[in-house]
């Protein structure tokens, strides 16, 4: 695959560009088996899809294959959305470029607040995130392995905790 270079800069193939919106740019990208993982400003392209910044959860890098955890949405509740992970995906990338770079600033800086609470039974992250092309923040629940999200009074204290941190916004 023959990369067109302008002033320094790798240029993505027409032939290889997704369906982006018109405010969307390319941050970066990198070849992924007969395809190519691009990162927008609005969130991370492969497979032909694109997942926003604030779905992916973990992003790791081992030098040749990317991992992307994206986030499932396991219920909404007033106010905010509760999250599980969902299974990991692998890219392996050939020339990554800054690709990997760009991700994790990316989705490192999508995160805002958070901070992790004990519970009845166990404990929660609460935080927000920056959603691309959405003014103001989406908060989120992340419920630790073995808290029942579904036990009475884990939800209560899930809804005054996140209450509680929108309020202190």
């Amino acid at each position: 695959m023959a990369f067109q270079l302008f002033k320094g800069r790798r240029v993505l193939p027409p032939a290889l560009r997704p369906q982006f919106d018109r405010s969307e740019r390319v941050l970066a990208w990198a070849p992924c088996g007969d395809g190519v993982v691009v990162a927008t400003n609005l969130g991370l392209w492969w497979d032909g899809a694109r997942t926003g910044w604030h779905r992916i959860d973990k992003a790791a890098w081992d030098g040749t294959v990317m991992v992307i955890t994206t986030a499932a949405v396991a219920a909404e509740r007033a106010g905010y959305e509760v999250v599980a992970d969902a299974a990991p995906v692998r890219l392996p990338l050939t020339d990554p470029d800054h690709l990997p770079h760009q991700v994790h600033l990316r989705v490192t800086s999508s995160v805002r607040h958070p901070v992790h609470h004990e519970v009845p039974g166990g404990g929660l992250w609460v935080f927000a995130r920056r959603v691309p092309g959405m003014d103001g923040l989406a908060w989120t629940v992340r419920y630790d392995e073995g808290t029942d999200p579904d036990s009475p009074a884990v939800a209560a204290a899930t809804d005054q905790l996140v209450a509680a941190a929108q309020n202190d916004l």
